[in-house]
């Protein structure tokens, strides 16, 4: 991760050959800062004074600092200026790439903010951006992470909330990570309520190996997706980031924001835990998820507490759905509570006879196949993650 003196899951291995960014200056003190940004996001990078294909013959490779190389003649190392999946063009290199074939991913790298010709310089070796460093420091990490880490497909992410406390919203987070393991979905499965009790204890796994919260609470910028997962608990085919038995209950929300983008970049599934109040840092989660599950029993106090729930979580998530569960006795059916919610509704989770029993016992919510959680769970997968346009449910 860089800028952070937390955990460094974001220090994971050289990259692929083909996923080593190509960077083209002369300036020593840029260089030194582009190795070091290259480093806090894994990735080793090649380095050259002129673009590969137009170098002369007869140059020397010389060993860079960080694991770079420093080339100068094409085709030493078989990266040049069309094949790198990334090109960092100092703003002193900028004329001697003009007439360099246009393509993506090239970007403009320089310290100053009040040159007026940095633009035109930009414009005409074809940059996608121009950008100033200090300030653009994590922004250029991100894009030299994502070529190490190969970013494809984000995860489709989904939170669950409870309308008001007991409605079953941990116990369904839990059925759902679940669930999606078993059907073979790479999963993440992240406990945001730090007064919850824990996921890991949910799923049997308190005292199971791996990171927790508190570990990444000093962590800024990017975090590795593949050293995130690793560094978690693997509980039942999926990896768990919980909470240990400690004092902490405050993750900052940068924190927050990190560790969900590295779990999202992993592709797969990622399910959140929410607690009922939004504050900044689980503002920082919501924006993040494809879609939130509002949890709530069929009763009339029930949804009154809920509909003050989803005013908060509405003013950030994208797309808010209700679960019901129920029937209750008396109480209120789906269709209704949905109404009175404002809130389309994602589906109702009747009662599991026995399954406060069976947790209790050490068997995960959502384990037993042919009850109605599990049940449940699997239909919303099978919707989800089956239509190419986004949720649907």
């Amino acid at each position: 991760m860089a800028g952070g003196d937390g955990p460094n899951p974001g220090a994971g291995g050289p990259a692929a050959a083909g996923g080593r960014p190509l960077i083209i200056t002369e300036d020593p003190l840029l260089l030194d800062d582009l190795l070091r940004l290259c480093a806090a996001a894994g990735a080793e990078p090649h380095v050259q004074h002129a673009v590969p294909e137009q170098s002369g013959a007869g140059g020397d490779e010389r060993g860079g600092g960080g694991g770079a190389r420093v080339v100068g003649v094409a085709g030493v190392v078989g990266v040049g200026w069309e094949s790198a999946p990334l090109v960092l063009v100092g703003d002193d290199a900028a004329r001697r790439v003009r007439g360099a074939p246009r393509r993506d991913g090239v970007f403009l790298v320089g310290r100053d903010l009040d040159d007026p010709h940095v633009w035109q310089r930009a414009l005409e070796i074809g940059a996608e951006e121009v950008l100033t460093l200090p300030d653009a420091e994590n922004r250029l990490v991100d894009r030299i992470a994502d070529v190490v880490e190969g970013a494809g497909r984000p995860a489709l992410a989904v939170g669950v909330i409870g309308g008001s406390g007991g409605a079953g919203a941990s116990t369904l987070a839990c059925a759902l990570a679940l669930r999606a393991a078993r059907a073979g979905e790479r999963t993440i499965l992240i406990d945001g309520d730090p007064l919850g009790g824990g996921m890991d204890v949910l799923l049997g796994g308190e005292t199971a190996e791996g990171l927790r919260w508190p570990d990444f609470a000093a962590s800024r910028g990017r975090v590795g997706a593949g050293a995130l997962a690793e560094s978690l608990p693997e509980l039942h085919a999926l990896r768990v980031l919980s909470w240990d038995r400690g004092d902490r209950v405050v993750v900052p929300p940068a924190a927050m924001r990190s560790v969900v983008a590295a779990a999202r970049r992993r592709g797969g599934v990622v399910v959140v835990d929410l607690p009922r109040r939004v504050d900044e840092a689980v503002a920082e989660v919501l924006a993040q998820l494809d879609l939130v599950l509002l949890v709530v029993r069929g009763e009339l106090r029930a949804v009154a507490a809920a509909g003050r729930v989803a005013a908060g979580v509405r003013m950030v998530a994208r797309d808010v759905r209700v679960v019901v569960r129920g029937p209750a006795p008396g109480g209120l059916d789906a269709e209704a509570v949905a109404g009175l919610l404002g809130v389309p509704l994602a589906g109702e989770v009747p009662v599991e006879v026995g399954l406060p029993g069976r947790v209790a016992e050490g068997e995960p919510p959502g384990s037993h196949g042919r009850g109605a959680l599990a049940r449940f769970c699997d239909g919303f997968w099978q919707h989800a993650l089956g239509s190419a346009q986004g949720v649907a449910v």
